[in-house]
């Protein structure tokens, strides 16, 4: 017990715990969301809407969330180490002063936490796309099943199938996420980034646009990523090969496949990551 007060009482600490409350409020949250999202982008154009309706007659309204398990056992704890990875990186890219740290900071920091947290979130988001593509519900049984299959067949390297794409993705979105947040907030509630006294309506707005800002910027990368890990290694040679293939078959709209319903669930997970994150914060500092 008195380890744990310890922890919570240093800075690191704080970050930490606030950050895993943010990502759990986010995944339960936004999960059906983020389910209509990956169908759609490996789809061959059909409506988040179609979708959602194929789903619930033929697969029930459970299959929206299968393959939440492994990002809500992992999210948590990588949202965790993802805050608090920014809040350290950004105050000694400022050079460690007492005062919120500058915006060029806050997207440096931002830029270094999603370079580093991909390497946690690469394999994470590779079983739960393999999941949320399993429109035969009970041929895959879960996160183990998934992750023995693949490293049956193309070895444990298969894991990390789409790694790369996944650092060219999180790097610079979370440099246009952490800076949006700072920025609206302080737009919103002028003075809140020294006092930490927004309101709940400045948390999910400013929380919003920061995650809808991120989706934008990186999307067609997104899109690529998706693909990418929803096959086999035999079925593209890279991200370069990926790329090409889907815009000479489906053209370069299919880039932008599915943002609607990504910007959507963006605003309401990251509203809610934020909103529990600041408010955990201030439950601790009290």
């Amino acid at each position: 017990m008195d380890l744990w007060r310890e922890f919570v009482a240093s800075n690191w600490g704080r970050e930490f715990v606030a950050g895993g409350a943010g990502g759990t409020a986010g995944v339960l949250a936004g999960y059906p969301l983020d389910t209509l999202r990956i169908r759609q982008q490996n789809s061959a154009g059909e409506s988040a809407l179609s979708i959602l309706r194929g789903a619930l007659v033929k697969e029930g309204p459970c299959s929206l969330y299968r393959g939440m398990f492994a990002p809500l056992a992992s999210v948590t704890f990588q949202n965790a180490i993802s805050f608090q990875t920014y809040a350290t990186l950004s105050r000694a890219i400022d050079g460690g002063r007492e005062e919120p740290p500058s915006y060029g900071s806050v997207a440096l920091g931002g830029f270094g936490t999603g370079a580093t947290q991909s390497l946690l979130l690469s394999p994470v988001e590779l079983l739960k796309i393999r999941l949320q593509l399993d429109n035969k519900a009970g041929t895959l049984r879960g996160p183990g099943d998934v992750a023995r299959s693949i490293i049956r067949s193309e070895g444990l390297r298969g894991m990390y199938r789409g790694l790369g794409i996944t650092v060219l993705r999180d790097a610079p979105s979370h440099g246009v996420y952490f800076w949006t947040y700072e920025y609206v907030r302080e737009q919103l509630h002028p003075g809140c980034r020294k006092s930490g006294d927004e309101t709940l309506r400045t948390m999910m707005v400013a929380g919003g646009l920061a995650g809808v800002a991120s989706w934008v910027c990186c999307y067609p990368l997104d899109v690529i990523k998706t693909r990418i890990q929803a096959h086999s290694s035999s079925s593209y040679t890279g991200m370069v090969d990926c790329f090409a293939t889907s815009v000479r078959r489906e053209g370069y709209s299919v880039l932008w496949r599915g943002l609607g319903t990504a910007v959507a669930r963006a605003f309401v997970v990251n509203g809610a990551v934020f909103t529990a994150y600041e408010t955990a914060l201030r439950c601790i500092y009290k």
